[in-house]
């Protein structure tokens, strides 16, 4: 079998071809216009960042995808589903206006937004894949229903899996309020008792009232009502809070395998915009500095080659000197993710995917 092909497009910019003329070229380049998209409703799945985190997609990039899909003949349309966590996104009312504030509204990018799991986050197509964890997986309506998918991916570092590029977008992403209950299942949080200060961070944060104070008065889960998303990881100021670790490649293959049956059956193309490569997911309201200076922009039809060539790129690169690993300074090489979040497993959830058939860990960059 030979070497997916990965198409890659670097920052520099010129007065002939501007970085917008740049990244059209690497669409038509990576034979984006080979899809069947003439007449076709196209999806196209991007993040549209917490309110304050400003990490995400410029969307002067998605504006001129989104032109030349309608030149083509398609109907795109941007989409994203609801978050578990209480948050800016949390249904289709709040998640709307976050995008629309952030940029993503049909005046700037030219085609209309929608929530693809509804308002609450109830809608949803069974999707049959019969794999190891899942017979069925829960995919949002809007996505399980389009003709064709595209992924842009704002690739950088994720507290579950190590990095977050297309395979978690897809997955993740394209799931429903129970489809993301369901891969989150495994790895719910606990609470380290000697750390907790009782600031009660958690319990404000807690969208499902899973968190108490005990008769010591130390944060305190129920796990009837713990979904798992893992806000009060985040928030926790003490880092008195964590995962069960143990279960953490169990998590990664369940998200492989929902992103196996959001795009099982339908043409799909995928963007990973290696820039602004900060260490958590754009989820939270805040980002960090950038782990890396900015790369460039990758281009595949091939979801796990080009989050193998996008982790490769990063991990070849020179940490950026005012970033959070500036002061570890790791050679070139070294693997950033790995460093950022030590109990993570990026490798094997790219093993599990390249096992199941979603793609190839074997690729070759295209520079164009």
């Amino acid at each position: 079998m030979s070497p997916s092909k990965v198409y890659f497009m670097d920052l520099r910019a010129s007065s002939e071809e501007n970085l917008l003329k740049k990244f059209n070229r690497l669409l038509k380049t990576a034979h984006l216009v080979n899809l069947p998209i003439s007449g076709r409703t196209v999806a196209i799945k991007l993040h549209f960042g917490e309110f304050g985190n400003l990490a995400y997609i410029r969307h002067n990039y998605v504006a001129e995808l989104v032109r030349l899909l309608k030149e083509m003949g398609g109907k795109p349309f941007l989409t994203d589903t609801n978050t578990l966590y209480k948050g800016s996104r949390s249904n289709a009312i709040d998640h709307l206006e976050t995008a629309f504030k952030n940029g993503f509204n049909p005046i700037t990018v030219g085609c209309n937004v929608i929530i693809a799991d509804g308002l609450w986050g109830f809608d949803h197509r069974k999707i049959e894949i019969n794999l190891k964890h899942f017979s069925h997986a829960l995919i949002a309506s809007a996505v399980a229903e389009a003709d064709v998918l595209i992924s842009m991916n704002h690739f950088k570092g994720h507290e579950l899996t190590g990095f977050g590029g297309a395979i978690k977008n897809v997955g993740m992403g394209c799931a429903s309020r129970e489809g993301k209950i369901k891969m989150h299942t495994v790895s719910k949080p606990k609470v380290n008792e000697d750390k907790c200060i009782s600031c009660g961070e958690c319990v404000r944060s807690c969208n499902y009232g899973a968190i108490k104070f005990g008769v010591n008065e130390k944060a305190k889960i129920n796990y009837d009502l713990c979904v798992g998303c893992g806000q009060c990881i985040v928030v926790c100021p003490s880092e008195a809070i964590d995962i069960d670790w143990d279960m953490s490649v169990e998590a990664c293959e369940r998200i492989v395998e929902y992103a196996y049956a959001a795009l099982k059956g339908k043409p799909a193309f995928h963007l990973n915009f290696i820039t602004d490569v900060s260490p958590f997911c754009d989820c939270w309201s805040y980002n960090d500095a950038p782990i890396v200076p900015n790369i460039g922009i990758l281009a595949s039809f091939d979801p796990v080659a080009i989050d193998r060539a996008s982790a490769d790129l990063v991990n070849q690169a020179s940490v950026n000197p005012f970033g959070p690993l500036a002061e570890r300074n790791p050679s070139p090489g070294e693997d950033k993710f790995t460093l950022i979040h030590p109990k993570t497993s990026w490798k094997a959830m790219l093993d599990y995917a390249e096992k199941i058939g979603l793609g190839s860990q074997s690729y070759e960059l295209v520079k164009i």
